[in-house]
């Protein structure tokens, strides 16, 4: 049935999918978006759906929510602010969009509440994924040691020192905050399911892997790793790897995690659930980055690998989706390299400005890479 719904920070990359997704299935959707510089360069996407009704404000602004929340059946929340390293530094930022904000929202939903919230959280909170040791048994809290010289290894160890074996992270393997980032997401859930749970509404959390596709904010140096990387080689110039660029993700395209969100709209039993959205296909960094430049016409690229670590980063975390599939009835459906060639297409068309060195030398004057 036809719903009026709010998608807050419906207007980033992830935001304008889900809008036109919900459109497409008929429902009537009100945008919530502070059109932030960084991510919008202050205006009004290009894409942005003609048909979706744009209210500009901060999640934060109390009139502002109450005002976008009037007459909404439903909440889709994904106003945030996004990247690990940047959370690093601009601390009282993220922390005031993330969890402030959720937390206004919430409060505003009590004087009126809706039938359901689904929240965007991220694999950013399990910090390392799960891995199995020596002896075939789950390690769930596997840390990294400081590297003491180049000829040590990037990966995990146990307590005896032998290698751990990543393997896909279900929903149960307990958070591992690494990152300011990680803290406001979880945040966000606890406050979503608390929230709702408490006042009679329905809530439902996604944690989002590695998010890829036309849309993304290119000149965002803190934006998901394959926007870097493509901004690199529309400007000639290499990607740039952090470590050995060997780490491994689940990169899912954003038309799957669109239809994951309208999904999980519409589902009762998935009400005060938390569930993985990936592709369920693990890659390398590097791997990856050389995909893009082959999609790209630029095959004679080899990525830059930097050979140093950014504190709150992770080595390896890639989704187990199973209980996304069980229980919500998703599954991706779009091909990695047929989502890359479309990304592709889209970034030909575009302009970005190239900030990486510029992100790189703000984490380096904080000590932050090593």
């Amino acid at each position: 049935m036809p719903e009026r719904i709010i998608v807050t920070g419906g207007a980033g990359f992830i935001g304008r999918a889900v809008t036109g997704e919900l459109l497409r299935r008929g429902h009537e959707v009100r945008v919530l978006d502070s059109l932030i510089d960084q991510v919008h360069g202050g205006g009004v996407p290009a894409d942005f759906p003609a048909e979706a009704e744009l209210i500009r404000g901060d999640v934060r602004d109390r009139d502002v929510v109450a005002r976008a929340l009037d007459g909404v059946d439903a909440v889709i929340h994904l106003a945030a602010e996004v990247g690990v390293g940047q959370s690093m530094y601009a601390v009282e930022r993220y922390t005031s969009v993330n969890e402030l904000g959720t937390a206004v929202l919430f409060e505003r939903l009590i004087e009126r509440p809706v039938r359901r919230v689904v929240t965007a959280s991220s694999m950013s909170i399990y910090g390392e994924g799960l891995y199995l040791d020596a002896d075939g048994r789950p390690v769930e809290d596997a840390e990294r040691r400081p590297r003491v010289s180049a000829a040590e290894g990037w990966d995990p160890l146990d307590r005896q020192g032998r290698p751990l074996r990543p393997v896909p992270t279900p929903e149960w393997k307990r958070p591992s905050l690494a990152s300011i980032y990680a803290l406001g997401k979880y945040a966000q859930e606890r406050q979503t399911l608390i929230m709702t749970g408490a006042y009679g509404m329905e809530g439902v959390c996604l944690r989002l892997f590695n998010v890829y596709g036309p849309g993304q904010a290119l000149s965002n140096p803190y934006t998901g790793v394959l926007a870097i990387f493509a901004s690199r080689l529309l400007n000639g110039q290499r990607p740039m790897i952090f470590e050995d660029g060997e780490q491994r993700r689940d990169f899912v395209y954003v038309g799957d995690v669109a239809r994951a969100f309208a999904d999980a709209l519409e589902k009762p039993e998935t009400n005060g659930e938390v569930f993985n959205i990936g592709s369920g296909r693990d890659r390398s960094v590097s791997e990856v980055a050389r995909e893009l430049a082959l999609a790209m016409g630029r095959n004679d690229v080899e990525p830059e690998i930097v050979g140093k670590s950014r504190v709150g980063d992770i080595r390896h975390c890639f989704c187990d989706g199973g209980k996304a599939a069980d229980r919500l009835g998703f599954t991706a459906r779009k091909d990695f390299r047929e989502g890359l060639a479309e990304l592709a297409e889209w970034v030909a068309a575009q302009t970005a400005h190239d900030r990486v060195d510029e992100a790189r030398a703000e984490l380096e004057a904080r000590g932050l890479v090593a």
